[in-house]
């Protein structure tokens, strides 16, 4: 097992000694290591390194990550970070950001398409004060490290590494610097990086799933939560093949084009619920909505090598559920719950047919046959919202049923009789007036008809202070044949916990 080291780029690169008092003309910090695989073989390691040129009066810097034998193979080299006089002595402020820069596009270079990717460019000095820029760069280098060793490391060196490199990525210190991250990157910019890791996870474990070695926890899951005046938000990314399975038993895809076109897909989720305070006389009460849900599967290769390699993009997984519980966490303060939508009472419609048939016998005799005959029509939309409450917590569920037997779809796999009719529901459905989905197969739950409340009371003395919530998800999403004639079908999951805060101190 890798070594657990805690590499702080940020603080080395900084704290190094004036130029004129290194003894070698390089510096190296350790990223991560791997014990030897036997007592006569030396541990490999994976070093960031600066050298200074020319080695007397140095007019530029390179940052090098190496991976470490007997001889050093150079796996990334930065771009020159010129010094502005003979006499400067340690980096100043503007070449930190100069070499943030160019890790941040190196990153993004790693991309499904790197051909026509924006550059980034730093958006200004108020990210540079508070300490938030040196956790950004700190998570930056760490994302960079991650990407050299899928793409560059030799394979010893790569499965040593790589778990001790994700579990600082995914570290509580990481997920605070990413919100700072993505402030910086923006929409676009953040939905590429996004992208560019988790295809590197994707191909990280088709390796290891292609070896039959399971990759270790953590989860490659990527969420953060933002809040502001009267919304919380909740961000959410995983590459499918990281998911887990529904039926830990059930058998992989066994045609490789469509394995290929299930495995190279990512989720990308967002939760944004508007929340709003009243003062009562002796109370406070606390309304939750649902804003914005939605949830998207999006292929992590271009077009082209989907339909190479697999049967295209739109042979993918579709959301069949998704679940969300809302608690706060101070519950001595919270005097009730309500939730604002009844259980389901359907309407059923009956259509009944009535046919006589009259016989006569002999003369003296009279027969008469009667058949009745009804049928059901039982009119469902193909999404069903529930809420409940256990406790002080509310649950949101969406289902999606089958619109032939209304069963739920994340439970339940399609009949042989199904598979094999073309108008089944599920075939073409991206393209079918009818679809459940948007027409890239996602799903969005907006105010119109999702924005069901819930209502918390919570008691007056609470007045004054911050109470903390949290959110925790599942969303489910579930592979039945789309184009394609084969009887492969699949439910995979993820779980997602956030924490937020709501301030009782303002009222409208």
């Amino acid at each position: 097992m890798a070594h657990n080291f805690v590499p702080d780029a940020w603080g080395w690169i900084t704290s190094l000694p004036p130029f004129s008092q290194w003894r070698t003309n390089t510096m190296s910090l350790c990223i991560c290591a791997t014990p030897s695989a036997s007592a006569s073989s030396q541990p490999t390691s994976m070093t960031l390194s600066v050298a200074k040129t020319p080695p007397t009066q140095p007019s530029y810097l390179t940052f090098s990550i190496s991976a470490n034998y007997r001889e050093p193979i150079f796996l990334w080299t930065s771009k020159p970070v010129h010094l502005k006089t003979k006499a400067q002595q340690s980096l100043d402020e503007q070449d930190m950001v100069q070499l943030f820069v160019d890790i941040v596009n190196q990153v993004l270079w790693y991309g499904p398409d790197n051909s026509s990717k924006p550059s980034f460019r730093f958006p200004g000095a108020q990210h540079l004060h508070g300490g938030s820029f040196s956790d950004a760069f700190n998570i930056v280098f760490l994302s960079l490290a991650f990407l050299v060793c899928i793409y560059e490391a030799p394979r010893d060196l790569r499965r040593g590494c790589l778990d001790s490199l994700r579990t600082q990525l995914t570290s509580p210190k990481c997920r605070g610097a990413a919100k700072t991250l993505v402030k910086m990157l923006g929409a676009n910019l953040e939905d590429q990086w996004m992208q560019t890791m988790n295809l590197a996870v994707t191909n990280w474990m088709a390796e290891m799933r292609s070896s039959h070695h399971a990759p270790r926890a953590a989860s490659p899951l990527f969420s953060y939560a933002l809040q502001a005046s009267g919304l919380w938000k909740v961000q959410l990314y995983c590459p499918v093949i990281a998911m887990g399975m529904e039926d830990p038993a059930a058998a992989a895809a066994q045609d490789e084009r469509l394995l290929f076109s299930l495995t190279y897909q990512q989720l990308e989720g967002v939760v944004q619920l508007a929340y709003k305070t009243v003062r009562r006389d002796n109370w406070i009460d606390i309304e939750v909505k649902v804003d914005n849900i939605r949830c998207d599967v999006d292929p992590l290769v271009s077009e082209t090598l989907m339909a190479e390699r697999g049967y295209g993009s739109e042979e993918k997984h579709f959301p069949s559920r998704v679940m969300l519980q809302i608690t706060p966490m101070q519950q001595t303060d919270v005097l009730s719950v309500s939730v604002s939508k009844s259980s389901d009472n359907p309407t059923h419609e009956f259509g009944i047919e009535k046919g006589f048939e009259g016989s006569f016998d002999p003369p003296n005799s009279f027969g008469l046959k009667a058949s009745v005959t009804e049928s059901l029509t039982l009119a469902m939309k193909p999404w069903k919202f529930e809420q409940s409450v256990h406790g002080n917590t509310a649950t949101l569920n969406w289902f999606l049923h089958d619109g032939m037997n209304g069963r739920e779809v994340c439970a339940s796999k399609p009949s042989k009789l199904s598979l094999l009719q073309p108008r089944a529901w599920f075939r073409d459905r991206y393209s079918n007036a009818y679809r459940p989905f948007t027409k890239q197969g996602g799903i969005i739950f907006a105010r119109d008809e999702y924005g069901d409340s819930v209502n918390w009371k919570v008691c007056g003395a609470a007045l004054g202070k911050t109470m903390d919530w949290e959110i925790r998800g599942w969303i489910w999403l579930t592979y039945w044949p789309n184009k394609q004639r084969t009887s492969h079908s699949e439910t995979r999951w993820l779980e997602f916990r956030e924490c937020l805060q709501l301030p009782l101190t303002k009222f409208p």
